[in-house]
């Protein structure tokens, strides 16, 4: 792997002194923040401007996510081929286009339901191949011995983004128009595709084949994550995770709606506090595992998670709603530092030219598992009640972090320890 001499190795701090990461940083906190307004936004834009049905606003969100399982593990194969940095900045310019013609289409008179439909399936599109390619292109950028700080940093921009992105979609809704918030995301995707442009550093020279099958080649890329010794509890870990989590998103907001009469107010408050959770998690993850170790932090969190999983799904009126969302920032917390330690050991071991089908295998899997788990959550709350969806949940998230104990993860102590199987990790060398 070749990188130029600005990538410095000494200190966590020092990526800040990384140009590429600099830019990556800013991109990062442009687009980021324009998609959690975009979130909030879009299915209003249906809604308010058009008076969409529940089941048009409904196909609207299933199509956000329908491409991550169908051209996810495509785009893996594909990115392995190529440079990720350009794949990025492309992705970021049709994303802004597709999102730029929502509010000139409602200054035309224009929009449709239909239009809302394409740019919602297209964009997820561009989502799924600039998410792959950005985590397969950080270690290019910082280097692997600088991963886990480096997914800290950007995990806490994504983290305050969920927080305040939403704020700012319902006050620029409220005070000018729903597409108007759609032409900030736009605006902030020009923004990103602007600052990655300016990366300095070179990713290595794609692997050449020279007679490349797409299927054989995503079949390397499966094989290779599910044979792989840390590999494979990580992605059976998060999804896991991800199947339970998901039964405590949908499940939360028809107990304290439906059952407590609390309404959205309430609502809010507790994702809140997730957010909240997400944030410390991601923000604390290296200093954590400095005194934990990186391994044994993954199972040491579990265990102390296990008891407030079991108070979210006691919330009820008065003091209880309080402790609930308490022990869901709790919860959540734990899921912030996982994604910031299980991400870096995913990028660490994982060879150069196998980085996209990796990340591609992962996403595939763990966002296939919250569309599954959404639907059940659903099936389950009909025939036998929505705490009983939270309380499957609460269960599950206490076992989820089981196959990390039952690996070599345990015991690792940095993305560095040996492990069964361990090739000699790459590095990063300055050009």
């Amino acid at each position: 792997m070749t990188a130029t001499a600005d990538r410095t190795d000494e200190a966590p701090g020092s990526l800040w002194r990384n140009q590429g990461f600099r830019r990556l940083f800013t991109a990062a906190t442009a687009s980021t923040m324009g998609s959690e307004i975009t979130f909030v936004a879009l299915p209003l834009v249906a809604v308010i401007v058009l008076e969409a049905s529940p089941a048009e606003v409904g196909a609207l969100w299933m199509l956000r996510f329908v491409a991550f399982l169908t051209v996810g593990l495509p785009a893996g194969a594909l990115l392995d081929r190529t440079r990720k940095r350009w794949v990025m900045v492309t992705s970021d310019l049709g994303r802004a286009l597709l999102l730029g013609s929502v509010p000139a289409a409602w200054a035309l008179g224009v929009l449709t339901i239909e239009q809302l439909y394409v740019v919602s399936l297209l964009t997820g599109v561009g989502n799924v191949f600039f998410d792959v390619a950005a985590r397969s292109y950080l270690p290019a950028v910082v280097g692997r011995d600088q991963l886990l700080p480096a997914n800290s940093r950007l995990g806490s921009v994504e983290a305050v983004s969920s927080l305040a992105g939403p704020s700012v979609a319902g006050y620029v809704v409220q005070f000018f128009a729903a597409p108007i918030a759609i032409l900030i995301d736009a605006v902030s995707f020009l923004w990103s595709a602007l600052f990655i442009s300016g990366v300095r550093q070179r990713e290595p020279e794609p692997e050449r084949r020279e007679h490349p099958r797409l299927l054989t080649e995503i079949g390397e890329g499966t094989r290779f994550v599910w044979h792989h010794p840390l590999l494979r509890p990580i992605v059976v870990a998060g999804a896991l995770t991800n199947l339970f989590l998901t039964f405590a998103i949908v499940a939360a907001p028809l107990v304290l709606v439906r059952e407590l009469g609390l309404g959205g107010g309430a609502v809010g408050v507790f994702f809140t506090f997730g957010g909240l959770g997400v944030l410390l998690g991601v923000s604390t993850a290296t200093w954590v595992c400095r005194r934990l170790g990186a391994g044994q932090s993954l199972w040491i969190l579990g265990i102390v998670g296990i008891p407030f999983g079991f108070l979210v799904p006691m919330m009820d009126v008065g003091g209880w709603q309080w402790v609930a969302s308490a022990a869901w920032t709790v919860i959540i917390f734990r899921v912030g530092h996982n994604n910031v330690v299980l991400v870096s050991f995913r990028q660490r071991v994982t060879p150069d030219r196998l980085l996209s089908r990796m990340n591609a295998t992962m996403r595939f899997v763990m966002n296939g598992m919250e569309a599954v788990a959404a639907l059940l959550a659903g099936v389950i709350a009909t025939f036998l009640g929505v705490r009983t969806v939270m309380w499957i949940a609460a269960v599950g998230l206490a076992v989820a972090w089981l196959p990390v104990l039952f690996s070599p993860l345990r015991s690792m102590t940095s993305l560095d320890s040996d492990y069964p199987g361990a090739e000699a990790p790459e590095r990063t060398e300055p050009a």
